[in-house]
């Protein structure tokens, strides 16, 4: 029992409010009752009566449980007074094997049969609009008086005995600048489905036509508007659907029963201290459309881990390549995909041999084993010249425990105007990608000539694959976002502030990479950049609104591994891995030496110490909110 049974309350205008289909022939009460709590009804066979609290149990988004009535009872007095089940929503859906019979105004026939069944009152979304009203967010459905939109999903609840259902949300759609608010207000309230469970393309939901809702009414979006989606207790009605049930009642979608609760959510929007446990989202995806969400006591360390590897200790003027949160979107963006194909390999040394630098590969072999350890799989593009040594560096990595898991390596060779897309997805079908994210951490870009320099301006086209084709086709490939980590600019990826590498770098105009990535994270040595995307994964896997959201609010939130943290970047770990690449050849890329050193910075104390204050950061913060 969720809420204190009512004692001596009288509430006037709530039963009013719970008899608005005979008093105005209205069966909607989206509106009638502003200001309190509304609730789905089901109304089962005592028989499944505990099979059903232990599904809504298993799914508490779309189905949070207010009341469980004991069989016959036709009060609610937890939730309100002077109330009668058979008679206080506008409209009663009357399912008969599973199939909708009827919808009536009145239960009262069925009096005899609902002595032997159990009534569950759910939260309900309603609950919430009223506040959002009041934060001025407008709601659309309200404003053009119709009911809310309801979408079957591909999603399936979890299961509960005989019952078996997709889950099922409502879709408000609301202007991108009032996503934060719209998040925040509906965060408190866990007991009306709390946080939206998706916001962007509807097709990832499942739901091919926005404009034909299952349930409801089609809502129009004003330019500007997002389709904002939360869990629905109309799932309740997929699940008596699902188990076919003799005889069975819920109210029709819309149709809500009104309690005498105020509406806990009408308190005034959240204030500047208590936002670092309330969400915050990020646009993630242009094509196609998607926000993520995390606490802001999330976002602040991933943040704070952002400027730790923009520090800039060989003065190479890195700071006009700085964009923002592109650390975090990366992160967030890395935390929804399941594949992720990483890059890297910057051939500096041209008359070496190998010519490869140590800069590249411990970062992205750091960002493998924390994607792995997330249940992601993972694979490694390198140039064909180099992938004997890669696979042997990544064996060794194994060995010494620097990575628990290996991955595939593989190769790309442009044969024709289809390679690309070929590669990057099954049979060649865009609509099918392969792969969800392709990160690039100092592996050398394509120029705007079409050749590829080092920071001395030295073409080594001769030693690099087009692996830029991949990224190129990418950006038109829906489903597909894009990483570069880079230091100077002539990185893949970096083509995304190639304007401030060939204003304010040396060289800038000749050497800059001109194919952009979505997120471009700058750091003052690749590798840190790297380690800092594990870290931040590591975070979000322990942000519960987060996680929440990721999964849509049908799976409970992991907890702490030990096999997770072990899988983050150590001191220990990345000396291993200089020196496996200090075995095999590879030099620091700025001194040509084959030595303990990254760009001339030698491991101890310089990078050391910042993967000292990185893990810090995140462990700290990581002890403290979990």
């Amino acid at each position: 029992m969720l809420f204190p049974a009512l004692k001596g309350v009288s509430r006037p205008l709530c039963c009013f409010l719970r008899w608005p289909g005979r008093l105005w022939g209205r069966t909607s009460t989206s509106t009638m009752g502003s200001g309190y709590v509304q609730a789905n009804v089901v109304i089962l066979p005592s028989s499944l009566a505990d099979d059903f609290e232990a599904f809504c149990r298993a799914n508490p988004a779309p189905l949070p449980l207010l009341h469980r009535s004991p069989p016959g009872d036709w009060g609610c007095p937890p939730l309100a007074n002077q109330t009668d089940i058979r008679t206080d929503c506008p409209q009663y859906n009357v399912y008969e094997g599973g199939v909708l019979a009827c919808r009536v105004s009145s239960l009262q026939l069925y009096t005899l049969q609902l002595q032997q069944m159990v009534s569950f009152y759910l939260g309900c979304s309603f609950s919430f609009e009223r506040s959002l009203q009041a934060a001025g967010v407008p709601v659309r459905n309200i404003q053009q008086h119709r009911n809310v939109s309801m979408y079957r999903t591909s999603l399936l609840c979890a299961g509960g005995g005989p019952f078996q259902c997709p889950l099922v949300v409502t879709m408000r759609p609301v202007p991108a600048d009032k996503l934060d608010l719209v998040a925040q207000c509906t965060h408190l309230t866990p007991q009306a489905h709390g946080a939206p469970i998706h916001i962007g393309e509807p097709a990832l939901l499942g739901i091919q036509d926005v404009g034909k809702p299952a349930y409801g009414d089609s809502v129009k979006a004003e330019p500007g508007d997002v389709t904002v989606f939360w869990a629905c207790g109309i799932t309740g009605v997929e699940a008596v659907l699902s188990c076919k049930p003799s005889l069975a009642f819920t109210h029709s979608p819309g149709s809500m029963f009104i309690t005498d609760l105020p509406d806990p959510s009408s308190s005034d929007p959240p204030t500047t201290p208590q936002l670092d446990q309330s969400p915050l989202t990020f646009l993630i995806s242009q094509q196609p459309l998607l926000y993520s969400m995390a606490s802001g006591a999330a976002v602040q360390p991933i943040r704070t881990l952002e400027r730790l590897i923009g520090e800039d200790p060989g003065e190479r003027g890195i700071q006009v390549l700085f964009i923002q949160d592109e650390l975090l979107r990366s992160c967030l963006s890395l935390s929804h995909s399941s594949s992720v194909l990483i890059t890297t390999g910057f051939p500096t040394h041209h008359t070496l041999n190998p010519p490869d630098e140590t800069d590249g590969p411990p970062g992205a072999i750091a960002m493998a084993a924390t994607l792995l350890a997330l249940g992601k799989q993972v694979t490694m593009v390198t140039d064909q010249r180099a992938l004997d040594m890669n696979e042997a560096i990544v064996e060794e990595a194994v060995r010494r425990g620097v990575t628990k898991t290996a991955f595939p390596l593989v190769t790309f060779q442009n044969t024709g105007p289809e390679s690309a897309i070929h590669f990057l997805c099954h049979d060649g079908d865009p609509t099918r990608p392969r792969y969800d994210h392709l990160v690039a951490i100092e592996r050398s870009g394509r120029a705007a000539d079409g050749n590829y320099y080092n920071m001395r301006g030295i073409n080594i086209k001769h030693l690099v694959d087009p692996v830029d084709d991949l990224f190129i086709a990418a950006s038109n490939i829906p489903g597909i976002t894009t990483t570069g980590i880079g230091d100077g600019g002539n990185e893949l990826g970096m083509g995304k502030v190639k304007e401030a590498v060939r204003a304010h770098m040396p060289n800038g105009a000749l050497i800059a990479c001109d194919v952009a990535a979505d997120f471009a994270i700058t750091a003052g040595v690749s590798n840190w950049g790297g380690y800092a995307v594990a870290y931040g994964l590591y975070i979000l896997s322990l942000c519960p609104i987060h996680q929440r959201y990721l999964h849509k609010g049908l799976e409970p939130t992991p907890s702490p591994t030990q096999g997770l943290e072990s899988s983050l970047p150590s001191i220990a770990k990345e000396e291993e891995m200089l020196a496996i690449l200090v075995k095999f050849g590879v030099r620091s890329g700025k001194t040509a030496n084959l030595g303990m050193e990254v760009d001339g910075l030698t491991f101890h104390p310089t990078h050391s110490d910042l993967i000292a204050r990185l893990r810090d950061c995140t462990l700290t913060h990581t002890n403290t909110h979990t």
